[in-house]
């Protein structure tokens, strides 16, 4: 499953972790992916949305 739209710092932050898909987010976890530079409380709370979806 894709990435929901998180906008552009986010998105960024995301790819250059290689983290592309919402399997990559589940392995990592959000509190590792809260620590990335770009990804604040509103992209961690669409990511937590997504994931119970």
């Amino acid at each position: 499953m894709d990435l929901p739209k998180i906008g552009a710092p986010a998105t960024r932050a995301l790819e250059n972790a290689q983290i592309r898909t919402m399997d990559d987010v589940r392995r990592i976890g959000l509190e590792r992916i809260a620590t990335l530079h770009g990804v604040g409380p509103k992209a961690i709370q669409l990511l937590r949305d997504a994931l119970a979806d």
